[in-house]
């Protein structure tokens, strides 16, 4: 046979197997009806088990793989298909409808506005980029930040949660399950690092550098080139920067924004010495009450899976059958739990949309743990 004759056998095949398809869908909704009727799980794994074994031994050892991953795929599907039949209103998705019918459709430009460091903060520029008009309430750490929103001490809060050259700042996603919250909104923030310190500081003189983690890590080139220097981790890149104008030292110097040597009456050393001048760090908003506003085009959530082989990629199949598209997906050790982890994931999709509702009240009642942190825009 010519490749073009294979090609139309190939076309003839596709077609039968698409009627196979729908004839399989069809009984996996019938499947459904019964399993709903019945009070019945949707996942039955000792069934699956015995099809793959089954499916397996049909294909032979040449094509057994391929095998057991079409219909690994077939029985994601499968589950996706019927949990969206099976599903009840949920939680959830009465939270969605409650906040879609009740969050005004203009985002706040004012607000009183929690953050972590002092005057002149990466999170004071992410402030004053997302609302016009912001009281701040400034914060030693993190976890105060989060406090004061769940208190209701602040109507919204800011938090980094991600580098584009350093990645993910854990101490926030670790934070994130101790307290209840919302994220209503994110900021993209480029970030500039400079040297400073007092005026008239002799940068050959300097022995100590203060600066936030993050900021060091993102500065980590420029540092080599300074080995003799102690650098020491502080809460903020703000509070470095007035660490050294109130020190009494004319050996010190801090690793803060641009901004900070005009607050704190430092001298800039050296301007730009981030890694990278592509660098970017985005905050969230936080508040206490479920917030969407319109335009929201981003889904953060928190969830937990049992500790089963390919438990993860089975959720994860779900939002590729539906066309999602997942743009982070980060797991942090849950504390006390051997090798357990706790998943932040982050994917673009529309709030609006049903399939993505019914989803996401699928995942509430299958997994031990799930959370929707947010639906939400990006500035």
């Amino acid at each position: 046979m010519d490749l073009e004759q294979l090609r139309k056998n190939l076309d003839e095949v596709d077609t039968e197997l698409t009627d196979v398809f729908l004839r399989r869908m069809d009984l996996c909704r019938q499947v459904a009806e019964y399993k709903k009727e019945h009070g019945l799980a949707v996942v039955n794994q000792g069934r699956e088990r015995e099809i793959l074994s089954r499916i397996s031994a049909q294909a032979g050892d040449q094509l057994d793989g391929y095998a057991r991953i079409l219909f690994s795929t077939l029985f994601d599907l499968s589950r996706t298909y019927q949990g969206q039949l099976m599903a009840p209103e949920s939680a959830v998705a009465r939270d969605i409808q409650h906040a879609l019918e009740t969050t005004p459709q203009l985002f706040p430009k004012k607000a009183v506005v929690a953050c972590q460091g002092v005057e002149g903060s990466y999170a004071q520029q992410a402030c004053d980029k997302a609302f016009a008009f912001a009281d701040i309430m400034y914060f030693r750490t993190w976890e105060g930040v989060f406090s004061a929103v769940q208190k209701g001490m602040c109507q919204y809060g800011i938090l980094p949660i991600e580098n584009s050259s350093h990645g993910s700042v854990n101490g926030v996603y670790d934070l994130m399950r101790s307290f209840d919250f919302h994220i209503v909104r994110s900021v993209k923030l480029h970030v500039s690092h400079s040297l400073m310190a007092k005026p008239g500081t002799d940068v050959k003189k300097i022995t100590e550098i203060f600066s936030h983690e993050q900021a060091i890590g993102q500065c980590s080139e420029f540092l080599k080139t300074m080995p003799m220097v102690t650098v020491t981790v502080c809460e903020n890149t703000a509070m470095a920067a007035k660490m050294v104008a109130e020190s009494g030292r004319d050996d010190v110097a801090a690793i803060s924004s641009p901004v900070c040597a005009g607050i704190y009456g430092l001298s800039e050393l050296q301007h730009g010495i981030q890694n990278t001048d592509n660098n970017y760090t985005r905050f969230i908003v936080i508040s206490k009450n479920t917030e969407i506003y319109p335009g929201a085009n981003h889904l953060s959530l928190m969830f937990k899976v049992g500790h089963t082989p390919g438990s993860l990629t089975r959720i994860l199949s779900r939002f590729s059958s539906l066309g999602l598209n997942m743009t982070k997906l980060e797991s942090r050790p849950i504390t006390g739990a051997d090798f357990h982890y706790m998943f932040y994931m982050d994917f673009e999709g529309s709030i609006y949309d049903e399939q993505v509702v019914k989803l996401l009240s699928e995942l509430e009642q299958e997994l031990e743990f799930f959370v929707l942190l947010g639906a939400y825009s990006e500035v």
